[in-house]
């Protein structure tokens, strides 16, 4: 099967397994398991922050982030084409009081200044109005393609937030993939905000976990967090290790899953009845749509798991292609040709 889905179906290499295995344990809620220590001493010190904390998911770690720098009562203004906003549960208005603002997405991932101040009321005094305490960005930005914020936009971001009073929390769940795309360092990106979350699960290829980064006093509120939401976990070095592994040999290689991305990007845009989304495929997110009337998405979708390929459909029609450390060139043209089979022979004969 070749599985496109999401690149969190990487599997840990052997190495990683390996690492896992041997690693030296002790009780992480005490602080007192070595390899955690060492993966989030590695994590604050690669993205040039104070401190770090592991946590379970990319989930909770934006839900610690977000309930560490907002009061009860604050407003978030984040992107309503984010996961924040759409996939993970509306976590920070159930369990922190806070109320989520939607901002318009552009279509390379960005929300505009001039919407975000528009976020903000004219008499911060009144007290109709929840007032923001912090932005959210994503990057790369997963439904808009995988798309990468410029160093330039960042900044841009930051300056605004400075001058308005409020924190900057970038969810940078394929970070490492953005640095990639810009030729920087993780650190280079991470300078523009207050905190960071990313994923050692996705396309580094770690079985669980997600960090995240900030300032120490920040990262002793997520400590607090972690645990009243449950992610307080024992001999977590099992896990830690193989996060290491991940920043330590799985970071480059990233741009071979570009490359592949391209290589499927060009292959599906030959075939009739299939429409890519953006010709742009900065990283290793393919969107694309099925132009031929006589299909659904979902039957699409069923058609190709019969024949040995996984694609999942994200909204508005498209459907997603993920390429990851399990996917290789060879599995690409075979992706390729199992869709332009279903769509030469058509639904009926599938």
């Amino acid at each position: 099967m070749i599985e496109l889905r999401s690149d969190t179906f990487t599997l840990p290499t052997p190495v990683m397994i390996e690492a896992m295995a041997r690693a030296p344990l002790g009780d992480d809620v005490y602080g007192e398991d070595p390899t955690v220590n060492k993966l989030e001493a590695m994590a604050a010190q690669r993205f040039g922050k104070e401190a770090a904390c592991l946590v379970p998911s990319g989930t909770m770690a934006n839900l610690t982030a977000i309930l560490a720098h907002c009061p009860r009562g604050a407003k978030v203004l984040v992107g309503d084409e984010t996961d924040i906003y759409i996939y993970e549960a509306g976590g920070a208005s159930v369990c922190g009081g806070v109320v989520y603002e939607p901002i318009p997405t552009q279509p390379d991932g960005t929300l505009r200044i001039s919407d975000l101040a528009a976020g903000f009321p004219e008499d911060p005094s009144d007290a109709q109005f929840a007032i923001p305490a912090l932005i959210c960005l994503e990057d790369t930005h997963n439904r808009c393609g995988g798309m990468v914020l410029s160093l330039d936009y960042l900044k841009d971001v930051h300056d605004f937030a400075r001058n308005r009073g409020v924190f900057v929390h970038l969810d940078g769940a394929r970070i490492f993939n953005a640095a990639v795309a810009l030729g920087v360092g993780v650190a280079e990106i991470a300078r523009y905000a207050d905190s960071v979350q990313f994923c050692l699960s996705k396309g580094l290829a770690a079985p669980v976990g997600s960090i995240v980064v900030g300032t120490s006093e920040f990262i002793n509120r997520v400590r607090r967090l972690r645990k009243m939401l449950g992610g307080g976990m024992r001999q977590a070095g099992v896990l830690a290790a193989a996060g290491i592994v991940a920043l330590e040999q799985m970071v480059d290689r990233l741009a071979d899953d570009h490359a592949n991305a391209r290589r499927l990007a060009a292959g599906l845009a030959r075939i009739r009845g299939i429409e890519l989304v953006t010709e742009e495929v900065p990283t290793n997110i393919v969107f694309f749509r099925i132009t031929d009337e006589h299909f659904t998405v979902q039957r699409f979708i069923a058609a190709a798991a019969r024949r040995g390929l996984r694609v999942g459909e994200l909204g508005h029609g498209r459907i997603r292609a993920v390429t990851h450390a399990g996917i290789t060139a060879a599995d690409v043209d075979a992706a390729v040709a199992v869709v332009e089979s279903i769509m030469r022979s058509g639904p009926e004969n599938d």
